[in-house]
């Protein structure tokens, strides 16, 4: 006997109770009814909690930073344009290796193929590199994995339940394990060769772990989790860049995540005259964009290799980082390193940061100093794909999904503007202590330093890169009743930073464009005046 609409959606949400599935965010829609209403009595007896949103897309991205911040989460939505509004958070999730649950309602088989309200074909829809569940009835699913899989549920009428769900007492979330696995053991490394360890996106500690045991320089990225400890540089980019001495003599590197952020990074892995090892990261794609010799889950030494190599490295992190601090300290007004550099600081122990993509990043990256082992500072960026999309909406999630500890954002204003949706909570909607910061520079700044913000290309750059708004940020927020705050100066930021007032709030910190392109090249000189 064919199963109802009800009796399938029970299922599934049994079994993601069962997987683990701790948080579960829904977009609003008529064929998804069935699930919605499982999941609502699922949330009544207290085995979920419940999230709506308006907009998939932000459903989507929602759902991937409360599984960032370790809350594993599904997103649930109707059949049609719905599906393809989750795409974004979808890639990312699969780039990063992030295990969101995507749940989507479809029409049943026989409607496929017709011109049917709301029907396209759902199966696959998110391509070869997401496993899809066509399910027509109940049956076993298999839900583990570095990645997001898809279930695509085909519910019939009628699509409302003629009663409540009783969940717990239908053993629902009974059957929740903990799983572990043991790790291999790590490929053994001979010192000798001037090693560096990059750490990428995701990277974690074992890259710290290395770095310390062989006493090599440890090139953190801020998202890597490795920025720890005495071996993570500050500067490192910085003394990547063309024309540095220490960069010249590297004669290896062991690879740990994800590293996407820097082409001094970038140059440096694909000389032919560097050894590349690799311990790949969570994603979808293991393989490099580079040549690489070895591949293993985890590598090891058996002592300390020669302590100069380091110091080098220490004395002209330090060199190239006074210098820095000397060169933004004495440019008039507030320039966005100088934001990046303070919110780092304002990140207390048990505290969680959201970095967006394109600047902000890139300016946190030669402003963070490494932090204390343990002292368990997060910070998470999407860096699987790297898009601008979303990022309000992830930090909320990573936020709700941290649930000691507050959390704060720091993002550019089109990075803000492209997921404004975000702030767009329901009057009961569980809400995060969260610090919106918005490095406002009315345009994408980041283009000025590329290629295309060259002197020659000024007559097109706004019109195709710069692409100022003039959009009126606490206006936005208050369509919203986020409450809005503009800071002019370090110390009013330091300040807005310091005292939180609870809930989502957004700082607004305006800074110049029009001298960033000279800014990042007097910072990129840094390294080549040092004397190390």
């Amino acid at each position: 006997m064919t199963a109802s609409a009800t009796e399938l959606a029970r299922d599934v949400v049994r079994q993601l109770l069962d997987a683990g599935i701790s948080e579960v965010v829904i977009a609003p829609g008529s064929r998804n009814a069935p699930l919605s209403f499982a999941f609502f009595d699922a949330a009544r007896d207290g085995l979920v909690r419940l999230h709506t949103r308006i907009d998939e897309r932000t459903a989507g991205f929602l759902a991937l930073g409360l599984t960032r911040s370790h809350a594993r989460a599904a997103v649930v939505c109707t059949s049609g344009t719905a599906v393809a509004n989750l795409h974004p958070a979808v890639l990312e999730a699969v780039h990063a290796g992030v295990p969101v649950v995507v749940v989507t309602a479809d029409r049943p088989a026989r409607m496929r193929g017709t011109d049917a309200n709301q029907t396209t074909d759902q199966v696959g829809v998110f391509g070869p590199l997401v496993p899809t569940v066509d399910l027509a009835s109940p049956q076993p699913l298999e839900l583990e994995g570095h990645g997001p899989v898809h279930l695509n549920v085909q519910l019939d009428d009628p699509l409302l339940p003629g009663s409540r769900w009783e969940a717990a007492a239908d053993g629902a979330g009974a059957d929740r394990t903990s799983r572990s696995w043991s790790d291999p053991p790590p490929v053994e490394l001979p010192l000798g060769p001037r090693t560096v360890v990059v750490a990428g996106d995701d990277a974690g500690p074992p890259a710290r772990r290395l770095a310390e045991a062989a006493g090599w320089p440890l090139l953190a990225e801020p998202s890597s989790g490795s920025r720890t400890g005495e071996n993570a540089l500050r500067c490192y980019r910085l003394l990547l860049g063309e024309g540095g001495d220490l960069a010249g003599r590297v004669e290896r590197a062991v690879v740990h995540g994800s590293p996407t952020l820097s082409r001094p990074v970038q140059w440096l892995l694909a000389r032919a005259d560097v050894e590349v090892l690799s311990v790949p990261g969570r994603g979808a794609w293991a393989e490099r964009p580079y040549p690489v010799a070895g591949t293993a889950a985890a590598y090891a030494v058996a002592g300390p290799d020669d302590p100069a190599w380091l110091q080098e490295w220490r004395d002209a992190d330090r060199d190239v980082a006074r210098r820095l601090d000397a060169l933004l300290a004495g440019r008039p007004g507030l320039t966005p390193y100088e934001v990046a550099g303070a919110v780092h600081r304002a990140l207390g122990p048990g505290m969680q940061l959201v970095v967006g993509a394109s600047s902000p990043i890139r300016d946190l990256d030669v402003m963070a100093r490494p932090t204390g082992v343990g002292e368990r500072r997060k910070v998470i960026a999407n860096r699987g794909l790297a898009g601008i999309d979303g990022t309000i909406s992830t930090a909320v999630g990573a936020a709700l999904g941290r649930r000691h500890g507050s959390t704060i954002a720091l993002m550019g204003d089109v990075t803000f503007l492209h997921d404004s949706n975000g702030l767009v909570l329901g009057p009961t909607e569980p809400r995060p202590d969260l610090v919106v910061v918005v490095v406002n520079d009315d345009g994408g700044a980041i283009f000025t330093t590329l290629e295309q913000g060259a002197p020659e290309h000024a007559d097109r750059f706004e019109a195709l890169f710069g692409t100022p708004h003039h959009v009126d940020l606490a206006a936005l927020c208050a369509a919203t009743r986020t409450p809005h705050l503009e800071v002019g100066s370090l110390p009013e930021l330091e300040q807005a930073l310091a005292s939180p007032n609870g809930g989502i709030e957004v700082v607004e910190v305006r800074v110049r464009r029009d001298d960033r392109r000279e800014l990042d090249l007097a910072i990129r000189s840094l390294a080549a005046a040092s004397p190390h």
